[in-house]
């Protein structure tokens, strides 16, 4: 009879157990796991050049050659695990693939998320020997969390959602399950393997056993801030319910206007929200952010006639102000890592460290369209990075705003002048100056190496939003 899979694939997120999950299927005959085998920053592990022959850039011209090389590998059965930050291309290969086993490992997300503040603040990921354990505790920052939480409810409810459609399902496993030796060898038995193991394999130790309270410096504010969160996002059910497309804990309330704003990345965030705050002669540290649907539904109930906007910012100039402040620069907030693949493996010709005085107007120019040709093979799915919302299309946050409840107001930068006193106007506030303009980018401003070269490569990597939103060329914006 003809073994039902070829392969399998791990479904796991940093801190759920998936070093462990792979110890024990490597100890079991005839099994192997390449690990991270599509990490974009990686191959398999940090300190690995190649699996199966198979180079790090072999891989990411054709992740495709990896998957066979791994399915086809004589006298094994193999697979890797898979996070929802790694190669996007891989992740629909393996979901059509009814020959790909999947296995989809899941953490209480809020152990995930101190699990992984303690392991970033002691540098140890991995403990084989508890008399080296490093201890520390952390502060949990409510809107960072907020944010892990999102991102893992949309893989997962991705997951689940695809594997409907494709009629197919996997192995569910829990971070507690990794314990239990019967539910181990299940696995081996539903991955239809003839072997078993004997007892699990305790090379690697619990790096933080105590209690939650106990490993957080602010267990206080953590307590408060989960109270207000509905419990069912906590739950440790495999989809996460529930399903929520718009990213709510980035919408921005005012201090007491009844005023949401809904910022898209890239965008001038930092003005508007500084006007938001102005309204109210408050500081822009007293406007919320960081609520979930639940709160926001509850804010807009108790604020009868509220309004709400977003503004949109022309692609080409986004794009540049992404690049000065995410990609060429080096400082916090910075994409630091994506800023090495674009530089090593796209040959961007951004320079090594902080642009400084022989960093030329001609060297931004060639840089920046560099970065705006990585953009265009990114948004078509074409690399192992993500895409991240700083640079993805302005009409596909739109979308995911939808999801949740459209804007009242989509506004263009450039018309903040006239459309802002409009918005104050309709939630009763009168003679509220508009807000500042947008810091000029650094080192070199877009006006500064314009031409229609730059305007004709935008248009066409960002042709939906200019089709949806009327955009035309820059310079007459």
């Amino acid at each position: 009879m003809t073994a039902s899979f070829d392969y399998y694939i791990i479904f796991a997120e940093m801190r759920t157990g998936s070093n462990f999950l792979e110890t024990n299927l490597n100890a079991m005959s005839g099994v192997h796991c390449y690990g991270e085998a599509f990490n974009p920053h990686f191959i398999g592990y940090p300190n690995k050049t190649e699996i199966l022959g198979i180079t790090q850039a072999m891989r990411d011209a054709d992740p495709l050659r990896l998957i066979g090389a791994i399915r086809d590998n004589p006298g094994e059965m193999a697979g890797f695990r898979y996070f929802h930050d790694h190669d996007p291309r891989v992740l629909d290969i393996a979901l059509k693939d009814r020959r790909c086993a999947k296995i989809i490992l899941t953490r209480n997300p809020l152990e995930s998320y101190v699990s992984w503040k303690i392991a970033q603040e002691t540098g140890q990921w991995k403990l084989t020997d508890v008399k080296r354990r490093r201890d520390a505790q952390v502060k949990f920052e409510p809107e960072e969390f907020t944010r892990h939480v999102e991102a893992l409810q949309d893989f997962q409810v991705l997951l689940l959602n695809q594997l409907q459609k494709l009629g197919q399902t996997a192995f569910y496993l829990a971070y507690e399950d990794l314990q239990d030796l019967a539910v181990m060898n299940g696995l081996a038995d539903w991955l239809e393997l003839e072997t078993q193991l004997d007892s699990l394999d305790k090379s690697l130790k619990p790096q933080n056993p105590r209690p939650i309270t106990a490993k957080v410096r602010n267990p206080d504010e953590m307590l408060s801030s989960l109270s207000g969160l509905d419990r069912f996002n906590l739950s440790r059910t495999p989809n996460f319910e529930p399903r929520r497309g718009p990213v709510v804990p980035s919408y921005v309330v005012a201090a007491q206007a009844p005023l949401l704003y809904l910022p898209i990345r890239g965008g001038p965030e930092t003005e508007v929200v500084q006007w938001m705050a102005a309204l109210d002669g408050v500081d822009p540290d007293a406007l919320e952010s960081g609520l979930n649907q639940k709160q926001l539904r509850k804010w807009k109930r108790e604020n009868p006639g509220h309004r709400s906007f977003t503004v949109l910012r022309h692609p080409l100039a986004r794009a540049h102000a992404v690049f000065c402040s995410k990609i060429l620069g080096m400082k916090a907030g910075s994409y630091k890592q994506i800023r090495e693949k674009l530089r090593k493996q796209f040959k961007v010709p951004i320079p090594k460290d902080e642009p400084d005085d022989r960093y030329t107007l001609t060297d931004h120019r060639a840089a920046f369209e560099g970065f705006l040709e990585f953009v265009r093979v990114n948004l078509a799915g074409q690399t192992g990075i993500r895409v991240e919302p700083s640079w993805g299309t302005q009409s596909q946050a739109m979308s995911g705003f939808g999801d949740f409840a459209p804007p009242d107001f989509v506004i263009r930068e450039s018309e903040l002048e006239t459309m802002l006193p409009i918005i104050a106007n309709a939630i009763g506030r009168d003679g509220i100056s508009v807000p500042e303009t947008a810091a000029p980018d650094t080192p070199y401003e877009l006006h500064e190496i314009y031409d229609d070269q730059l305007e004709k490569l935008a248009a066409d990597i960002y042709q939906r939003d200019y089709m949806m939103f009327g955009f035309g060329p820059w310079q007459s914006a």
